[in-house]
């Protein structure tokens, strides 16, 4: 009998990422999404943080009464709001940015981390110190840096612009004559650096690869 596993995310465009990714006869996938919550913690000064981290408790014991076998968090964001001792289910949740922390963790080297949007910066890169600091693991040197004025094509479904000018951002980089790891901090960037891996040959960090290895293993154990 397939796994079946709930997804939760923050925009639809992810629904693909995961389905293409994740989805087999081994893997049954069921996509919840809700892009409001992430909206109004980042627009709406009166709605709290403990209003925000209720309605993921809400969204999450919501879905793990869908007889999901486990749950996969995709938005970082909603990962940092999560409060796990608040949760009744004891169902497995796979955030989709640990699988990510490991990978990067295993870099010794200077590590380049992108994003598109702002928003989900200050909290990755909370949770990535955290991780690393549970888990015992020194990190190297990571600079993290927005793709200014490219979220925006994102929002407004432009994905082919959006994902030339993310390939566009990372080849000049690459370019700069510095030794180091890139990496793009989101999904939604995952086509991107999928191209640039295509046209140039080196590999570009995603948080797709590490975390399908990890939702493989867990399912055939």
């Amino acid at each position: 009998m397939a796994t079946r596993i709930g997804c939760l995310h923050a925009h639809y465009s992810n629904i693909a990422y995961i389905q293409n990714a994740i989805g087999s006869p081994d893997v049954d996938l069921m996509h919840f999404v809700d892009p409001g919550l992430i909206g109004r913690v980042t627009t709406d000064r009166g709605f709290s943080i403990e209003q925000a981290q209720n309605k993921v408790i809400e969204q999450l014991e919501w879905m793990a009464q869908c007889k999901v076998d486990a749950i996969l968090i995709t938005c970082t964001n909603y990962i940092a709001l999560l409060d796990e001792g608040r949760l009744s289910t004891s169902l497995p949740i796979f955030k989709i940015d640990e699988p990510f922390f490991e990978a990067i963790c295993a870099e010794s080297g200077p590590q380049l981390l992108l994003f598109t949007n702002a928003a989900t910066v200050d909290g990755t890169m909370r949770r990535l110190q955290e991780y690393a600091e549970h888990h015992h693991k020194q990190l190297g040197t990571i600079e993290s840096r927005v793709i200014e004025n490219t979220f925006e094509l994102f929002i407004q479904g432009n994905q082919e612009q959006y994902a030339s000018e993310i390939a566009d951002y990372i080849k000049k980089h690459q370019a700069d004559g510095q030794a180091r790891m890139i990496s793009v901090a989101q999904l939604s960037m995952v086509d991107a650096a999928e191209q640039v891996e295509r046209d140039t040959g080196i590999a570009i960090g995603t948080p797709l690869k590490p975390l399908v290895s990890a939702i493989t293993a867990s399912v055939n154990k």
